[in-house]
């Protein structure tokens, strides 16, 4: 059993330009398409597109446009997966973000705050999730919880520290990935190892950050693994490890990715695709590794896994997200790494 957190979720906007976006200027709009979003939400979407069964968890008021977009987006789904959602009533609007998306697949991002929650909100979103991950499997499957995304107004910082050792204690055997940034993931850092996940998924510059290193080493971690220094993101990444993190996912862009475990470390190489939008690839990587683990894949299986299900996302237009019709034909090339 899968659950997905989106604690700040959103319908996303995504505007697409026939050429580069002009600041200051009038910029003609090809296509316009409306999304269910949030990044607990999109990881949801890519598992259960893949035949996975998928609970996710989420704050939004009765009616809120978000919740018949997902329903739509999920019936629309070549697969058998399914996506259950549990939406936790509150008072604020599901907010709205707008992606501009240039042929070339830059992408320009711009998003709301999100409406906020209360004390009373966060405590029915930490009860409901609580009540919804599963226990380990008689089999010896072990079930996985996915937070993601960024935290609303009103939210501690501190939430995902908190959120993992509630799940710690309520569900031993639990595999919890975290996906989220600045001061969320900071304070998750913080907090190791007694909140230490079995998953995060940083960028180069993310990972030298939690990892103590000066602003211009950690700066400099995707640049070097461009050009082959890969150690330097190793070694930023054991600190984590050693840290009690299980599993940390470096994304590096075109340099691929690095998974660094207590056994080993492996770079997997970029699959080759024409980049149209990188919106939801990381939620779309994420994705891939835990279907990768869930199905018994070792180390290296669940990092091309997540490297194709990342790439598949990067060549799809806008918010599309990843099928496994549109994975790569070529897989990634993994390296295990001295």
């Amino acid at each position: 059993m899968i659950t997905t957190l989106t604690p700040n979720p959103s319908l996303d906007r995504t505007v697409a330009l026939p050429g580069t976006l002009q600041r200051g200027g009038i910029n003609r709009i090809v296509s316009v398409t409306v999304e269910p979003g949030g990044k607990g939400v999109n990881v949801a979407r890519v598992l259960a597109a893949s035949g996975a069964d998928v609970t996710a968890v989420l704050p939004a008021p009765h009616g809120d446009p978000l919740l018949a977009a997902i329903e739509t987006a999920v019936a629309a789904l070549p697969s058998r997966g399914r996506v259950t959602t549990h939406a936790v009533p509150v008072a604020g609007a599901v907010r709205v973000n707008t992606a501009v998306t240039e042929p070339d697949g830059t992408t320009t991002k711009l998003n709301e705050p999100g409406a906020g929650l209360t004390a009373a909100e966060t405590t029915a979103v930490e009860t409901v999730l609580l009540e919804t991950v599963g226990a380990p499997a008689a089999g010896g499957e072990r079930p996985w919880a996915v937070l993601s995304g960024s935290l609303p107004p009103g939210a501690p910082t501190d939430w995902y520290a908190r959120l993992v050792r509630l799940l710690r204690q309520a569900r031993p055997g639990l595999r919890i990935a975290v996906d989220t940034s600045d001061a969320p993931l900071a304070a998750l850092a913080d907090a190791l190892p007694d909140a230490a996940p079995d998953l995060i998924k940083p960028n180069g510059e993310e990972l030298g950050q939690l990892a103590g290193l000066p602003a211009d080493r950690a700066m400099a971690l995707e640049e070097g693994a461009r050009a082959g220094h890969l150690a330097p993101v190793v070694d930023a990444a054991r600190v984590l490890v050693r840290a009690g993190i299980s599993a940390v996912m470096a994304t590096l862009g075109p340099a691929g990715a690095v998974l660094v475990t207590d056994e080993a470390a492996w770079h997997a190489t970029a699959p080759e695709v024409p980049v149209r939008s990188t919106v939801g690839a990381g939620d779309s990587s994420v994705a891939g590794y835990v279907l990768a683990d869930t199905r018994g894949l070792d180390a290296p299986g669940r990092l091309t896994t997540a490297m194709a299900y990342g790439s598949a996302a990067a060549a799809l237009p806008g918010t599309t997200l990843p099928t496994p019709q549109d994975l790569p034909a070529t897989a990634a090339v993994v390296t295990r790494l001295e």
